[in-house]
């Protein structure tokens, strides 16, 4: 496993900004109805490893199926920068939109199918 890099980011138009460590060895491409009509890259940070900077009033929440992950996307871009939900155990996970990160270049990612449709 390698380190754990900080890295920030935002949405379009700048109202939702975060930073999040993160170890970017291995990305997730979702194949579940909302994630393969985003175009997501994902990596799964802790609650601790994440921080919303700015934009907590900015955002729009969506869920749908099981209602288990908060869809959220910026209200005036409406691009999708995270969300969260409650992991194994109870706890809160966070999912993060790599494209939106400051920097990181997704073409040089490696990338894991993740079966999200089966759930």
């Amino acid at each position: 496993m390698s380190e754990l890099e900080r890295y920030t980011g935002s949405c379009h138009c700048g109202h939702v900004k975060i930073a999040v460590k993160a170890d970017l060895s291995k990305v997730y491409a979702c194949n579940c109805s909302i994630c393969s009509r985003a175009g997501y890259l994902l990596t799964f940070p802790t609650e601790e490893q994440f921080e919303l900077l700015e934009g907590e009033g900015a955002m729009t929440d969506y869920q749908f199926g099981k209602k288990n992950i908060h869809h959220l996307f910026c209200s005036t871009c409406g691009v999708r920068v995270y969300g969260h939900g409650v992991g194994k155990g109870g706890k809160k996970m966070f999912s993060v939109n790599v494209r939106c990160l400051d920097g990181v270049d997704a073409a040089t990612l490696t990338m894991e199918m993740f079966d999200g449709k089966a759930l």
